[in-house]
């Protein structure tokens, strides 16, 4: 995407999977290019193929395939800020991608009427900033990275 973002005019751009809690690959080179030329991303797999839904819980999935040692790690690392915090891995997955000012959108998708509702629920979760903060300092996010703003509690 960052060649097309280069060589072409585009208003929008479907990045999936690629910036999530676990994957912030665009973010070096991609995401400035569509701040300068105005694309907007839209975040498609927010969950990274289901792992940051469900948890690092038997069978997970992530990138389409099951996890890794490495990945379950990390998400268990994640859930245990979440615990603290208490913060759906769900919410923290969801709301993490909007805070990038190239990101205009997220889509999680939804296979049911119940789905789209926990979705919705999701995206309202009120989230500390202490949250973010803790993520930072434990090095389960990149310290440039841009995080919502929480609620300052």
């Amino acid at each position: 995407l960052a060649r097309f973002a280069r060589e072409a005019d585009f208003d929008c751009f479907l990045l999936a999977s690629c910036y999530t809690l676990l994957v912030q690959s665009a973010l070096a080179e991609l995401f400035p290019l569509c701040i300068e030329k105005r694309i907007g991303i839209i975040c498609g797999a927010p969950y990274n193929s289901g792992i940051l839904a469900t948890g690092a819980q038997e069978g997970a999935r992530f990138s389409y395939k099951p996890a890794s040692p490495e990945i379950m790690e990390r998400v268990r690392k994640i859930e245990s800020v979440c615990t603290t915090h208490g913060v759906p891995l769900k919410a923290a997955a969801l709301q993490f991608p909007l805070a990038h000012p190239a990101v205009v959108s997220v889509i999680p998708g939804s296979r049911s009427e119940a789905e789209l509702n926990d979705n919705i629920q999701m995206m309202a979760f009120p989230i500390p900033a202490a949250f973010w903060s803790e993520l930072k300092g434990r090095n389960l996010l990149p310290c440039e990275v841009p995080v919502p703003v929480g609620d300052k509690t």
